[in-house]
């Protein structure tokens, strides 16, 4: 195993003593930090930049949501983060082929949200209020 790798399971590891999280996040966050410790010792790296421009039907998983510009993953694509690669949510949709109206959240997080607005009721609430 190489040193950079090491150095990255290190810092993940740490990271994962004080806050939780997902198998998904630690292997991005491994990846990203042995690339960038390895770029820094001027070498390539040996993950093409074509790997992290991953299917975008395959981005959104169960738990997360895998940012096609960077490669890490969410629970939802905030238009923060999105910013920080100078797209705006409409854009990034409209770059990887994601529908103009498309949640950019987890599947988990969707369903969550589906259920509570159903729950809700709004639009009876609406219609009696109507009457």
């Amino acid at each position: 195993m190489d040193d950079f790798l090491k150095e990255a399971l290190e810092i993940v590891k740490a990271q994962a003593s004080v806050r939780t999280m997902t198998e998904d996040e630690m292997l991005s966050m491994v990846r990203t930090i042995a690339n960038g410790i390895q770029n820094m010792g001027g070498q390539r790296c040996e993950e093409e930049e074509g790997e992290i421009s991953a299917d975008p039907k395959k981005a959104v998983k169960e738990k997360s949501i895998q940012c096609l510009e960077c490669g890490k993953a969410f629970k939802i694509l905030t238009k923060k983060h999105l910013g920080t690669h100078n797209l705006t949510p409409d854009e990034y949709r409209a770059k990887y082929g994601y529908p103009k109206k498309a949640a950019l959240v987890c599947k988990s997080l969707q369903r969550e949200r589906r259920k509570k607005m159903k729950d809700m009721k709004l639009w009876e609430k609406r219609t009696g209020r109507k009457k």
